[in-house]
């Protein structure tokens, strides 16, 4: 067991080239410009430091040690090395899919080499090698070597990459500042967009080279955090500028503009900029073979290869979107069986709806539930609680929704709102028609797409208990365990107990509903103990009739021991010896270079009277 869990290290380390961030010549006292030269080789650079919230960060430190938790907290601000790809057995296999990437790839060097030809003719010779492969760097496609994951393909990446920005004296590169989120999805491989952009120098025109770097959040006056950054600000290049020192170590990269200045600040979407030299450099998956592929953390999968789900089971992921591990249970069951996916987000349905389909799975049921009411109430002695008031708007303002856009028109949901105001007024004690309406804003969830498609979603009052097989609850969490991650210092102690005690609530509605002799598979994507394994300890405490199952396959490492406690009396228990290898936590600073990641699998066995 332990070999296979160094085999993606291992497989990685093989096609991975190592990249080094030069180091700046030491400057003479004599010589102004190299002392220039390496002031600004240390701005244009890639070095992000992840600030903490003081108690959290105390917090890690006593959880994993100073030293581990600096490596962790280092890696989270940069991406995997490596792209993950699950593939729909349904509809491909693993060798089509490598074969079909390759040819992608080499159609987009070809492509790369003529825009080189049509720019510089000079450098026909450098492009014909080009295309052969000699010069350039390839991004090898190999299938996983874990055994059980042969449908699971890594694409190489490479970096952190040395960009030069050909900084000159008094005359710094152009450049736009991009929000904190748009810089994550650049560092992954996307491109820049119109809304992620705040920033830019004057004079940019359509075509241009330009710098791009990060506006990461800033404490204010109240406690609060933003960036401070006023869209559509003109950036000088001098000290004077929105975070000048702050982005010092913030640039991913550099691009082409695809607009103008004004332009960039007039469009509400579109490409902003062309990312032509990345600081990571990973594949892009945007649209390409639709319906074959889906991008996936590796974590995730073994996720739902844990909860080893069979065919003609009844199996129930309680917070399914976007739908990645549903439509990954639903291929592994063959598509034979029933898997129900539920999420309180009208839109967050829609989506798995969507990707259900995309991927051709037609054993998939989303319904449109918040998983803390997931067990269906007995209403049989005729008294109306709270949660069935909630129930009823719920399924108002769906019907309403829906209502509007098939008569053609947008209908007001005041109307309704007094029919259910009037009805639960008969029946149980006072509620205000203001607190009314703002449990219908609530859930609805704002304006979404669906007010632009008219999509309709599955309703549904829960579920009677021990109706599945399995459960997966993989829980909404700080997701302190993504990255790359610039921004962490948002969370507080008290937000991540927070998280702890929602947690428990959504399991006590998982073990109600898994059946004797079921499987309850519980997942969350952060660091933080106080949600991984307190929630264990929680579990195996409180329900005695529940056990920790060895998982397959076993990947990440062991969980954490003992216990924690504050100076405010607050405390954690944690796992007790042997319980540690029943768990698996990767940590992103671990050799499989993977997000921070939690997986525990419970037995359930007869349930007490």
């Amino acid at each position: 067991m332990k070999r296979g869990r160094v085999l993606v290290g291992e497989a990685i380390n093989r096609n991975n080239r190592k990249f080094s961030s030069r180091t700046p010549p030491s400057p003479s006292p004599s010589q102004q410009q190299q002392v220039l030269l390496m002031d600004q080789s240390e701005r244009y650079r890639y070095n992000p430091s992840l600030h903490w919230n003081p108690q959290v960060e105390d917090y890690f430190c006593k959880a994993y040690g100073p030293q581990a938790f600096s490596r962790i907290s280092k890696a989270l601000t940069r991406p995997s090395c490596y792209s993950c790809i699950r593939v729909n057995t349904l509809k491909a296999t693993t060798e089509s899919v490598i074969e079909k990437i390759l040819e992608i790839q080499h159609e987009k060097k070809l492509q790369d080499a003529l825009n080189n030809l049509h720019t510089n003719a000079d450098k026909s010779v450098e492009v014909s090698k080009t295309v052969n492969g000699s010069t350039a760097e390839t991004s090898p496609v190999f299938k996983c070597p874990i055994p059980g994951l042969d449908y699971v393909v890594f694409l190489k990446g490479s970096g952190p990459h040395d960009i030069q920005y050909d900084y000159q004296q008094d005359r710094p590169p152009k450049e736009v500042i991009v929000s904190r989120k748009c810089a994550e999805a650049v560092l992954r491989g996307a491109q820049v967009y119109v809304p992620g952009i705040l920033a830019c120098s004057a004079h940019v025109e359509k075509g241009d080279k330009v710098a791009v770097s990060v506006g990461v959040e800033q404490p204010g006056r109240n406690g609060e955090w933003a960036t401070g950054i006023t869209r559509g600000i003109v950036l000088q290049g001098l000290k004077t500028d929105p975070q000048y020192i702050e982005r010092d170590g913030l640039y991913i990269g550099q691009g082409i503009t695809m607009l103008s200045r004004a332009g960039i600040f007039r469009d509400l979407s579109g490409l902003g900029v062309d990312m032509t030299d990345r600081v990571f450099r990973l594949a892009s998956f945007n649209d390409v073979l639709k319906g074959d592929i889906f991008l996936q953390n590796l974590p995730s999968i073994i996720t739902a290869h844990v909860l080893d789900p069979q065919q003609g089971e009844r199996i129930l992921d309680m917070c399914a979107a976007p739908g990645g591990k549903t439509t990954a249970i639903a291929s592994l069951m063959k598509d034979k069986g029933e898997v129900t996916a539920v999420d309180r987000s009208h839109n967050k349905v829609l989506e798995i709806h969507n990707l259900a389909a995309e991927l051709g799975l037609n054993s998939i049921t989303a319904y449109k539930l918040d998983a803390l009411k997931a067990v269906r109430k007995d209403k049989s002695n005729g008294t109306v609680t709270q949660s069935s008031i909630e129930d009823k708007l719920s399924q108002t303002s769906q019907q309403t929704e829906s209502a509007s856009f098939v008569n053609g028109e947008l209908v007001s949901p005041a109307t309704e709102d007094n029919k259910i105001y009037d009805e639960e007024m008969k029946k149980g004690p006072y509620t205000s028609k203001a607190e009314i309406r703002k449990q219908i804003r609530r859930m609805k969830n704002g304006p979404g797409k669906n007010q632009a498609t008219g999509g309709r979603v599955n309703k549904c009052e829960g579920f009677l208990p021990n109706s599945f097989d399995r459960v997966l609850l993989d829980a909404p969490c700080s997701a302190l365990g993504l990255r790359p991650r610039l921004f962490a210092a948002e969370e507080t102690i008290e937000s991540l107990r927070r998280h702890g005690k929602y947690q428990q609530r959504m399991f006590d509605q998982a073990v109600q509903l898994v059946r004797p002799g079921g499987v309850i598979v519980y997942s969350t994507c952060t660091i933080n103990p106080g949600e991984n394994e307190a929630l264990v300890r929680y579990a195996l405490d409180t329900y005695k009739f529940l056990s920790l199952a060895p998982q397959y396959p076993k990947v990440g490492g062991p969980g954490l021991l003992g216990r924690y406690e504050s100076s405010d009396g607050y405390f954690e228990e944690w796992l007790k010896p042997g319980e540690e290898d029943l768990v698996q936590r990767f940590d992103p600073s671990g050799p499989h270079d993977t997000i921070g990641f939690f997986i525990a699998k419970f037995n359930v066995g007869p349930k007490e009277a």
